[in-house]
């Protein structure tokens, strides 16, 4: 091989097949490299693409990026169908065999402690939106045509509007503190992270819970169900809210720890 080393993750041996058409970063295949009873999922990419200057103007580049991360992604994907990875940085690169041999080392006590405690385990994600309610000076449904009859009237009206406005995102606060005790007590671990901005995400709606549960693989079934089951139970009083649930993921979110 002449091109540097991208990896995606590292695992334990594995004995089911990937995909036999994946391709990974650069359009190159995912190969496997073992050292120390680890393996390392990587791809050969090109060094005007991937060494460390033109990486790092490409990493500003969206399209570029946004093709990469999926590449990356679709690789790990596979690999937590048949096995548990622990997922590497997007743009984790090496030199050479040796390099990553060397990482492999460097890194092996933690690997080998996460990949205990993950073994078996995925990632669900679960988030939750609350629909915006009209503006606080949005004549409401059946006043389009009721004019203010002063300027006091217009200012209890607004003001009338703005608590309806406050009491709404209480409620779906409320309600997602519910769902994610809920989720937590069927879980064996959680992460919450930053609610999404809107403006970057697209999607509508004030996120207001954005978290991940690390799920046996054999519970996921179940834990879906009841996340279909709670939602529906707890959003009765609620109306308005939208719950999206992804995964099953590798546990990205139960890693990062460990990488320090």
């Amino acid at each position: 091989m002449t091109g540097l080393r991208y990896v995606y993750a590292v695992c334990r041996p594995f004995t089911a097949p990937l995909q036999r058409q994946l391709t990974g970063v650069a359009g190159a295949p995912p190969r496997q490299l073992v050292h120390h009873g680890l393996i390392a999922v990587f791809s050969e990419v090109p060094a005007e693409d991937f060494a460390e200057e033109p990486l790092r103007a490409h990493l500003e580049d969206l399209d570029w990026l946004t093709a990469t991360a999926r590449a990356h992604q679709g690789v790990v994907d596979a690999l937590t169908v048949v096995t548990t990875p622990l997922p590497l940085r997007l743009g984790t690169v090496f030199h050479d065999d040796s390099g990553v041999r060397t990482m492999i080392e460097a890194r092996e006590r933690v690997f080998l402690r996460t990949l205990d405690r993950l073994e078996g385990r995925v990632e669900w994600g679960v988030k939750v939106y609350a629909e915006d309610s009209p503006d606080p000076g949005t004549p409401a449904e059946g006043e389009k045509s009721a004019h203010p009859a002063s300027g006091r009237d217009y200012l209890r009206r607004r003001s009338t509007r703005a608590r309806a406005h406050e009491t709404r995102w209480q409620q779906a606060e409320e309600y997602a503190g519910r769902l994610h005790a809920a989720l937590c007590a069927h879980a064996e671990d959680s992460r919450l992270h930053n609610p999404q901005n809107a403006a970057l995400s697209g999607a509508s709606g004030r996120n207001v819970l954005n978290a991940a549960y690390l799920v046996p693989r054999s519970r996921s079934e179940e834990f879906v169900e009841l996340v279909d089951r709670t939602k529906d139970e707890s959003g009765d009083d609620v109306p308005g809210m939208r719950v999206e649930l992804t995964g099953p993921w590798a546990a990205y979110s139960f890693v990062e720890e460990e990488r320090t």
